[in-house]
């Protein structure tokens, strides 16, 4: 039972008195079920935000007081794979696999295996609400636009879990430079600098950019594969990103201006240059219109990626730890 009389208690040691281990925290925090107190730059010490982030003492009251404590946080926090998911289903892990690839399914965390295989996991509760949210998509036979789609190579997994991601970061901060250090994070190799004309700007938003994912030591094959899961790469998406990181940092200068070296002068205007050219959209057909008007709030990807207009800066296999 939480106990003490700090204001404020270093991640770890909320994590002992809840009972749960770090990753659990972690994931908890990701959820919404437990809020933590940002110390720094978002995610600015390590990938699980030990180090940058402290957890309320009333906080600890808060959670350790609700129903079922700790048995009914610890089945919220339960993240499956393709295989117990499918089961908790109660469909094959081959039609679980498709909705997934097909974007009705979004994942919280994701590993690489010893095959260089990305691994999803899903919450449990979320998998679930779905099954009795959409029987009509658990039998039968898979709707035909979404057939086509598989056929054609989509997969949404990665992208569902970069939305998410993202989203979860942004509801960390409210400080305009940090939030384009989040967007800046998702895009690939280039695009800051096409962005964000201002070199010292550009600094200060590679100081703040946090980690998506741990990257696995030693590099190698494996942290090729996590790069390629955290990067954005389909060109809506990616002009998405790019319009939210330039109304970030319009916003960051009007807020304060990035540090520079002492002689060198603020970008005239506050404004930055015009961004390069974008990437031209990939054509969407029916079937992306209709997946967007099926899913519901809980299953959705995240408020900044889900619209065409230029998002705000505002705008908010087997159980097994999580790793990313």
């Amino acid at each position: 039972m939480p106990g003490g009389a700090e204001e404020s208690v270093a991640f770890a040691r909320a994590a002992r008195e809840l009972g749960l281990k770090l990753s659990e925290l972690e994931l908890a925090v990701q959820l919404g079920e437990v809020r933590a107190v940002a110390v720094g730059a978002v995610e600015a010490v390590g990938p699980d935000g030990a180090m940058g982030r402290r957890v309320a003492r009333a906080e600890l009251l808060r959670v350790a007081a609700a129903e079922g404590f700790p048995g009914a946080l610890r089945a919220r926090l339960r993240v499956v794979g393709t295989a117990e998911g499918a089961e908790l289903m109660g469909i094959s892990p081959g039609r679980f696999t498709r909705l997934a690839r097909g974007g009705f399914l979004t994942p919280v965390r994701f590993y690489v295996n010893r095959y260089r295989a990305v691994v999803w996991l899903y919450p449990a509760a979320e998998l679930a609400a779905f099954a009795e949210r959409e029987p009509a998509l658990l039998t039968g036979r898979v709707p035909a636009g979404l057939r086509a789609t598989l056929s054609a190579g989509e997969d949404q997994r990665a992208a569902r879990w970069r939305g998410r991601r993202v989203e979860q970061l942004l509801a960390r901060t409210e400080d305009p430079w940090e939030r384009a250090a989040v967007w800046a994070a998702v895009l690939p190799p280039g695009e800051l600098e096409a962005v964000v004309a201002d070199a010292a700007e550009r600094a200060h938003v590679r100081e703040l950019m946090p980690r998506l994912a741990p990257v696995p030591a030693g590099g190698g094959p494996a942290a090729e594969v996590v790069a390629a899961v955290v990067t954005a790469d389909d060109p809506v998406e990616i002009r998405r990103c790019r319009a939210a990181l330039d109304t970030c940092v319009r916003d960051a200068r009007r807020a304060r201006p990035a540090p520079r070296p002492a002689g060198t002068a603020q970008p005239p205007g506050g404004e930055p240059a015009r961004p390069a050219a974008r990437p031209a959209a990939r054509p969407r057909g029916l079937w992306h219109r209709l997946l967007r008007g099926r899913r519901s709030a809980g299953d959705r990807p995240a408020a900044a990626y889900r619209g065409r207009k230029s998002p705000s800066c505002t705008t908010d296999t087997s159980s097994r730890p999580a790793r990313s």
